[in-house]
């Protein structure tokens, strides 16, 4: 059984293009609570993980103006502390007024080169207004 290891490091986003899903004055629509929203964001990673333009897609459900939770797919092709390959985090969060809390895990089997085999999980919380966040992931490899 391999040794997990903690590593460390920041990510900012870009290109987040959020699209309501619904028509106005129908349930879930942009002008209701609850309702649904699909968000496509690209992510640059460095630290521990170094991933640059990062592919990911959220579900959003908001239950209030400002409150909700997502998840998503995110895709990322660089490294592990220098092991050089792509994998798929699953992430799962909540947000409010102030920010987001979200945890994520490797989807089983997508490690691809040097990554082959990855297993781990982490999280991550943003406070409105940053411009870069933190995020802690502890993984092993097989």
């Amino acid at each position: 059984m391999p040794t997990p290891v903690e590593t460390r490091g920041r990510f900012t986003f870009a290109d987040w293009e959020e699209t309501a899903v619904g028509a106005p004055g129908t349930p879930g629509a942009p002008d209701a609570t609850p309702r649904l929203a699909h968000a496509r964001v690209a992510n640059t990673f460095t630290g521990g993980v170094e991933a640059a333009g990062t592919s990911c897609d959220y579900t959003i459900a908001y239950t209030g103006e400002n409150t909700g939770s997502y998840s998503g797919m995110e895709l990322l092709s660089g490294s592990v502390d220098g092991r050089k390959g792509s994998f798929v985090l699953e992430e799962r969060g909540t947000f409010d007024a102030g920010g987001t809390v979200c945890r994520f895990e490797v989807v089983a089997g997508s490690g691809t080169g040097d990554l082959v085999g990855l297993t781990g999980s982490g999280g991550f919380t943003y406070r409105h207004g940053d411009t870069s966040v933190q995020y802690a992931f502890t993984y092993a490899l097989a």
